[in-house]
């Protein structure tokens, strides 16, 4: 380039591509300010939580606050399960539905959308292998079946959710899908009808 264009535009550097030319602009002064201020923000954040180990770092956050979770979890768990004995089913038409919902979603895979069985048993009939009342569904739902492939759920679903879950099954008795999977174990016991008679 030469002096006298240069002349023309003081600002306009010698180098070009493909006939582009850059200015040599100063950049606006509220950038370079934000651009020191993180300069600054960067060396504070380093010092205080790599040098000086004052504040905690993300995994050790995450380990707080998962610690925290799973103690909540196991109390609400262990008053769920000490209030099993005085449970009832709910004939809540909410709560149904969202029982419903949790067995179709997490449950029929194993005893089918109508409850007539596959791997796990039927839960139709008046066999139970764990036992048939209200009370021993619940429980076998939070504690599961290891043995047999059934998860435990109390670390997967809330007690409402098992509630929901296990007030839902209890609507399926009596009730008599097509090709059921046969009567296993213990038949019903009759001292505790279903509400739903």
């Amino acid at each position: 380039m030469t002096d006298e264009n240069r002349n023309v535009d003081p600002l306009l550097m010698d180098h070009d591509a493909d006939g582009i030319k850059e200015l040599d602009n100063n950049l606006p002064r509220w950038w370079v300010w934000l651009f020191y201020l993180t300069i600054l923000f960067g060396i504070f954040y380093m010092c205080y939580y790599h040098v000086l180990r004052a504040g905690d770092l993300q995994i050790a956050e995450y380990q707080k606050e998962w610690k925290q979770g799973e103690e909540i979890k196991a109390a609400a768990n262990a008053k769920f399960e000490a209030s099993l004995a005085s449970l009832q089913p709910s004939k809540d038409a909410a709560i149904l539905a969202q029982g419903q919902h949790t067995f179709a979603t997490l449950c029929a895979p194993c005893h089918r959308a109508d409850g007539g069985g596959l791997i796990g048993p039927n839960l139709c009939d008046d066999y139970w292998i764990h036992g048939s009342n209200f009370v021993d569904n619940l429980t076998t739902i939070l504690n599961g079946v290891p043995a047999k492939g059934m998860l435990t759920w109390k670390g997967v679903l809330k007690p409402g959710e098992i509630y929901a879950v296990g007030s839902y099954i209890y609507t399926l008795r009596g009730t008599h899908p097509p090709n059921p999977k046969p009567p296993e174990n213990q038949p019903q016991q009759p001292e505790k009808p279903s509400i739903y008679e």
